[in-house]
């Protein structure tokens, strides 16, 4: 099978040319470079959640609303901006946000009062997601039908690394230039990365005959009700992305307070061996392409409740709580590719579309996760949050074995 393809060169859409080569492995990894930075905007705030907390007068049980005012942000953005991708010349919609983007870091940096925090947070998470999907499903149009694994897969794992690393970056420079240090120094990296962007990404033609704006969201209903895959898989990632920030969004309170102590660099720190998993399960979306999606979703949702022991045990030991880590980010990571592996192979010519409903699904349950975690831990503590991980991971795996009939019955009919 043949693919169209266009030239890594931006030039004008009518002139270009036909691409049957395999995509350069430096787009590869500029993709995989670019969605983490992006994504790592959305998360820079978990390791900071003491500090916002002290600074701006907010309780404990209820900071985690900062984090969930981000994830509002994501939300909208999966309805309403990252559709356009299925309309809009790509390049030049990444362009436009990155731009939105950066002016809204800055206003986080800036903000004088928890309510302009929290706007500047819905903002952050608004553009920041807009920009890491739309990476994704413009990797997913680019690549031919043979690298789509490979191609998203690698992407994927650099939004996954940007994710864990952005609690690396996020604790080393409050440690440095204190909470508000952290947000001026992302709007520079993301500056950075706009140039390379605006040169190397293909210019993909939109759609010959585009949706009206609102018939274009009005269809992702209509992409929703009739996608069984998606339903499925988007609730698995609902399920993944909550027991996912039930552990990352607590972090934090433990590790600060007594007998620990922790600066914010050390606790960034922990993300680092989060990496190792994820880089183990880049190859996830291949294996989905060679027809062992359900068989690396068990083993993908088995590893994530297993990870749950070995965190609860952290009082007891640092090294439990290393292996853990691992263990968590592999099981998610694992999954978090096969789902978009199998997704993106329903509609070719709906990718932004799909990938938007099937991140609804994340955002909410990142938020429901970072808000249930906080008010848990003020309540029973650390064995508390790992309590209500493993249950969160064990009913993933319960509704996986539930469906996993109809997604076989599916994928035959395909």
């Amino acid at each position: 099978m043949k693919s169209s393809h266009v030239s890594m060169v931006p030039a004008p859409l009518e002139t270009m040319p036909t691409r049957t080569a395999d995509m350069p492995r430096g787009l590869v990894l500029l993709f995989a470079a670019a969605s983490g930075l992006s994504v790592a905007n959305v998360y820079y705030a978990q390791p900071l959640l003491d500090a916002l907390a002290r600074d701006f007068g907010i309780s404990h049980a209820a900071v985690g609303g900062v984090v969930t005012a981000t994830q509002v942000g994501c939300a909208v953005a999966l309805l309403l901006l990252v559709p356009l991708g299925d309309r809009v010349e790509r390049r030049r919609l990444m362009a436009v946000q990155l731009l939105a983007l950066v002016a809204a870091l800055v206003m986080v940096g800036m903000a004088p009062s928890a309510p302009i925090l929290l706007a500047g947070m819905l903002a952050v998470g608004l553009l920041g997601t807009a920009m890491t999907q739309g990476l994704i499903a413009y990797a997913a149009s680019a690549a031919a039908p043979r690298e789509q694994g490979r191609v998203v897969g690698a992407a994927q794992s650099g939004v996954f690394i940007g994710l864990l690393l952005a609690r690396v970056f996020a604790g080393g420079v409050s440690d440095l230039a204190g909470w508000r240090g952290v947000y001026f120094c992302a709007a520079v990296l993301m500056l950075v990365i706009a140039l390379p962007l605006w040169r190397r990404l293909p210019a993909l033609p939109p759609a010959p005959n585009p949706m009206p704006y609102l018939r274009l969201i009005a269809s992702m209903l209509t992409l929703l009700r009739e996608e069984k895959v998606l339903q499925v898989r988007g609730m698995l990632a609902l399920l993944l992305f909550a027991a996912f920030n039930i552990f990352w969004s607590a972090l934090v309170l433990p590790l600060s307070e007594p007998p620990y102590d922790f600066s914010h660099t050390v606790i960034g720190a922990f993300g680092l061996v989060g990496v190792v998993g994820a880089l183990a399960a880049a190859r996830a979306g291949q294996w989905a392409d060679r027809g062992h999606a359900q068989r690396t979703s068990a083993a993908a949702l088995a590893v994530l409740l297993l990870a749950w022991w070995p965190l609860s045990l952290m009082e007891w030991s640092l090294w439990a709580l290393v292996i853990g880590i691992v263990l968590l980010d592999l099981g998610c990571q694992a999954l978090h590719v096969t789902n978009q592996s199998l997704i993106f192979r329903t509609r070719p010519e709906a990718h932004s579309r799909l990938v938007g409903l099937y991140m609804l699904f994340y955002a909410v349950g990142s938020g429901q996760g970072a808000i249930g975690t906080t008010v848990t831990y003020a309540h029973a503590g650390w064995q508390g949050v790992c309590a209500l991980g493993a249950a969160v991971s064990l009913l993933a795996l319960l509704f996986w074995a539930m469906t996993l009939q109809r997604t076989a019955t599916i994928a035959r009919q395909r």
